[in-house]
């Protein structure tokens, strides 16, 4: 036995090392996700733009994010993950560079696209390095930090947002990638090995259809209300392109059900009811995180009078206990079956946002929020391991790079059409509320002066109630999310050894 023990630690040891290389970037990309959010009102002021406009900067980054991440994912197997990886990353670098450098709108629309596209090419190579690099047995450790420097990003993105934009400006929330992207390219080169590629052959066919219905679907419903739901180009309008993009979707799962060489998406993973489920359950873990931001921070920023910094670091419990309880909830999933720990993470997640929602109205002392922002961190960090080791477990190392472009894309979809739900749901809400309180209409600016921080004394109760009826969304789809999860197939995983994909490396 003392054979096997001494060749496997290096093995373990370059292992982590790798992932902890890998962890920057990827901590790094998913912060530039919600980091705009605190920053809206300076990149208004700054570059004298409306809302329209700054929902461009976050639209644009979320839009090229999702769209090529099931080609990408693919790409890593046949191009090797930690070449995509590089490439990725030095995009992402330079284009942040020139989003801190833009002087118009029209300028830092076209770096936060180049963002996007960068996090895409490097997102699903995380993964596939865990796929490839851990075993089952062991996996869910490495899951659980990965997913938690996720969970902690999306979460701490508005709290490091506050802090730059009232400290050095805007533009900091993106010249600060800079050093951080250096530092991980640096760690990558040195920590991550090559893994062995797999040949193979694009599914051309595959790559435009898929590209096209995502793109469609994703535009369509992220920017319904920036076009009033009416036309895009000429007659052609956004229930027009929701619709087209559905039915070339639907083409696409038909052209890869008939390919009979090398399809972009194997449908196969599918059959795998606990991969179906995890992919289902992280769509809505993507919304959740997504959303549940933006009416926290528009409440204690327009309602509460606060600044950036300060109504970050009410929601910073959050992130904290999300990261203390990340290795424990990492090392537990490989001892326990995912299926109840992702359920109660879920589940305490979405009673705890509904509560944090329902206290809004009330305007209770800020102090008080601090508790459910920590229990919304705890029972965030018990979720990503469980789900992403769960949907990982019968990835072979030939359909890693597919399920990792899968289970991300997945995600972001869940992510963007959350951020087109809400902005929806805040208006209608905070719209009902004001109509019912008799306030002439004339005094509320809507969604507009919520952003830009100018809530007038008349229609705030109304405000809070809409904002804290908005977060019923997240809590319900956090709850649905628990439901999912029931529904994993029972594993046993913990019990059982094997080979690591690293020994079998020539």
């Amino acid at each position: 036995m003392a054979g096997p023990t001494t060749t496997a630690e290096p093995e373990d040891r370059q292992a982590w090392a790798a992932l902890w290389a890998l962890v920057i970037g990827f901590f790094m990309i998913l912060v530039d996700s919600t980091i705009v959010t605190t920053a809206m009102p300076a990149i208004m002021t700054g570059l004298d733009t409306g809302v329209s406009g700054v929902v461009w900067v976050h639209s644009s980054y979320l839009l090229a994010f999702v769209v090529p991440l099931l080609i990408t994912g693919r790409m890593g197997d046949r191009f090797g993950p930690k070449n995509l990886y590089l490439i990725g990353l030095a995009v992402f670098t330079l284009a942040s560079l020139w989003c801190g450098l833009a002087t118009d709108l029209g300028s830092l629309v076209a770096a936060r696209v180049a963002q996007g596209f960068g996090a895409a090419i490097m997102t699903p190579q995380s993964m596939t390095f865990i796929t490839r690099l851990f075993p089952a047995h062991r996996r869910g450790a490495a899951m659980g930090i990965w997913g938690a420097a996720g969970g902690i990003a999306a979460l701490t993105g508005p709290l490091l947002g506050g802090v730059l934009t009232d400290s050095l400006g805007w533009e900091w929330i993106f010249f600060v990638n800079v050093p951080i992207g250096a530092i991980a390219f640096w760690r990558v080169v040195a920590a991550v090995p090559a893994l062995p590629t797999h040949a193979r052959r694009f599914d051309i066919p595959g790559v435009v259809l898929s590209a096209v219905g995502i793109f469609l679907i994703v535009f369509g419903v992220q920017e319904a209300e920036t076009f009033d739901w009416g036309p895009v180009i000429g007659w052609f309008g956004i229930w027009h392109m929701i619709v087209a993009g559905v039915l070339v979707m639907i083409a696409f799962v038909l052209v890869q059900r008939f390919t009979r060489t090398e399809p972009l998406l194997p449908l196969g993973l599918f059959a795998d009811r606990n991969f179906a489920l995890a992919t289902s359950a992280i769509a809505c873990m993507g919304l959740v995180i997504t959303t549940l931001n933006i009416p926290i921070m528009f409440y204690l920023q327009s309602v509460r009078g606060l600044t950036p910094t300060q109504a970050a670091l009410l929601i910073a419990p959050m992130a904290l206990f999300g990261a203390l309880l990340a290795k424990y909830a990492g090392a537990r999933v490989n001892r326990r079956d995912p299926r109840g720990q992702s359920a109660l993470g879920f589940f305490g997640f979405g009673v705890t946002i509904i509560a944090y929602g329902l206290l809004l109205p009330a305007q209770p002392p800020l102090l008080w929020l601090l508790l459910p922002a920590a229990l919304m961190g705890a029972s965030s960090a018990f979720v990503w391991p469980a789900v992403s080791l769960t949907a990982t477990r019968d990835l072979g190392p030939a359909n890693a790079g597919a399920g990792s472009g899968v289970y991300n894309a997945t995600r972001q979809i869940g992510a963007v059409l959350g951020s087109a739900m809400m902005a929806v749901l805040i208006e209608a809400r905070i719209a009902a509320h004001v109509d019912a309180s008799g306030t002439q209409a004339s005094t509320a600016g809507g969604l507009s002066d919520v952003m830009a921080g100018h809530v007038p004394e008349l229609i705030r109760s109304a405000t809070s109630w809409g904002l804290g009826e908005a977060l019923l969304l997240p809590g319900a789809v956090a709850l649905l999310g628990g439901a999912l999860s029931l529904g994993f197939r029972r594993s046993a995983h913990h019990l059982e050894s094997e080979p690591d994909v690293l020994d079998s490396r020539p």
